[in-house]
């Protein structure tokens, strides 16, 4: 495996635990001039950081042109100690499940979806190797695009979210694409436009059956009539979302796919190009290929993960993240003795108890409380007791445990494997929710395959 090293210039980085991304190390950076774009250096761990380095650094970002809602302080000490859990992340991985991902919806294209910090697996490092693959980029919110945009990301970029307040002139200052929902938003984006002396680029969001945002499909025809009517205004792309493409019953799904085609009807009965049509979120990926049309959108899928336990598996993918944590305590608790507060556990014989420095206060939900299983030396072991903020407990019963022996939370070890799916599943949630909610408390370390 090719890790990450110390780089030569200690000054010329780019800070990323810092910054929104949420990530745990930093980019040594091949220039003197800014931040924007990236050279072929290697990441560094942020805890390599001595704290006159981290000063400086944090100096840097905030006398940068980044926003106040972009900067978020490292929770992580950077010290020469390393912190006991950590997320791996295989870049490798990334980038082939995204050409899996090309080849199996070709000729459509394909835009990444990278909100919600990569779906924890960091957005900067995740958009650099992935984002020159990708014909667009989605995020969620504008402070996302912008972020991608001075970390020099070239590509197009939609925020998919909806516009509040005075915010048009930022999209229009970093060449984001919006997201236009109504024949309001549309027209004030038409005016700002104009008096910057631009033109906006704009999708239409069409609500098929989400009941989020989007104008309804029934009323669809006054906002793609009133875009006609604007000079400053184009309209790039039409889209709209499924809410049920996940199910094994897919009768809602092909319902608003029918819905989203009688819409784009109104451009050929009016002659007029059609614009790029995109619907298909990793679910419809998998399950709908009449729904790839022009573009898709993978989620999810383009980090290993299957959106859901049921849906069919028409493409091959590997996770490309790992949580791993690593034994700090280990003791014998004798037979009736209970672990953890509230008592919720307790054994009737005695067993051996090892202690895992991870628990809610990084991401490992409190609900998985006497219900997960991890991975220690090749095999799985129940947590027992409740899952505190900073630590759990793991039962061994008389297997052997010593401190500092990999603890697995998610991935592979020998034959066994934890996913995503099986801690939702104890969680009683989806692994959306389970990989977004892996906190910057948890550094990351990327990672690529070698090739020999």
């Amino acid at each position: 495996m090719n890790t990450t090293s110390q780089g030569s210039d200690p000054w010329e980085v780019v800070f990323k635990q810092g910054l929104m991304s949420g990530e745990g190390g930093i980019r040594t950076h091949g220039g003197p001039k800014g931040h924007n774009g990236f050279r072929d250096r290697p990441i560094q761990p942020l805890w390599h950081l001595s704290e006159q380095r981290r000063n400086y650094i944090l100096f840097c970002a905030r006398s940068s042109t980044i926003t106040p809602m972009q900067i978020n302080e490292p929770v992580i000490s950077s010290s020469d100690s390393v912190r006991a859990t950590w997320a791996e992340v295989n870049l490798t991985r990334l980038s082939r499940n995204l050409q899996a991902i090309r080849a199996h919806v070709a000729p459509a294209r394909v835009m990444i979806i990278v909100k919600a910090n990569a779906y924890g697996h960091g957005l900067a490092e995740v958009a650099k190797t992935v984002g020159p693959q990708a014909d667009y980029v989605g995020v969620a919110v504008l402070e996302e695009g912008i972020f991608l945009r001075e970390l020099g990301v070239k590509a197009p970029i939609i925020v998919l979210g909806g516009i509040w307040g005075d915010q048009v002139p930022q999209y229009l200052k970093h060449d984001l694409t919006l997201t236009a929902s109504s024949v309001e938003r549309l027209e004030q984006i038409d005016g700002v436009a104009a008096k910057m002396g631009v033109k906006a680029r704009v999708h239409l969001k069409i609500d098929t059956g989400m009941e989020r945002i989007g104008v309804h499909y029934y009323s669809a025809h006054t906002l793609q009539e009133a875009a006609l009517k604007l000079n400053n205004v184009e309209v790039e792309g039409i889209y709209s979302h499924f809410a049920n493409a996940d199910m094994s019953d897919l009768t809602h799904a092909r319902l608003q796919l029918e819905r989203f085609k009688e819409v784009l009807r109104f451009y050929e009965k009016n002659s007029l190009p059609m614009p790029i049509r995109h619907m298909a979120n990793s679910a419809a990926i998998l399950q709908l290929p009449e729904s790839h049309l022009d573009m898709v959108r993978p989620g999810i899928m383009l980090y290993g993960v299957y959106p859901a336990a049921q849906v069919l598996r028409t493409v091959e993918i590997q996770p490309a993240l790992a949580w791993k944590s690593r034994v700090v305590y280990f003791k014998v608790v004798r037979a009736g003795h209970p672990v953890s507060y509230g008592s919720t556990w307790q054994s009737d014989h005695p067993v051996r108890i090892v202690t895992v420095p991870v628990g809610y206060g990084d991401g490992y939900f409190r609900s998985l409380s006497n219900r997960a299983q991890v991975i220690i030396r090749n095999q799985k072991y129940p947590q027992v007791g409740r899952v505190c903020m900073d630590q759990m407990m793991v039962n061994i019963e008389a297997d052997s445990g010593f401190n500092g022996d990999e603890v697995t939370l998610i991935g592979e070890a020998g034959e066994a494997a934890i996913t995503a799916q099986d801690l939702a599943d104890w969680a009683g949630t989806i692994p959306y929710e389970i990989l977004t909610n892996i906190n910057t408390r948890v550094p990351r370390v990327y990672f690529t395959e070698d090739k020999n």
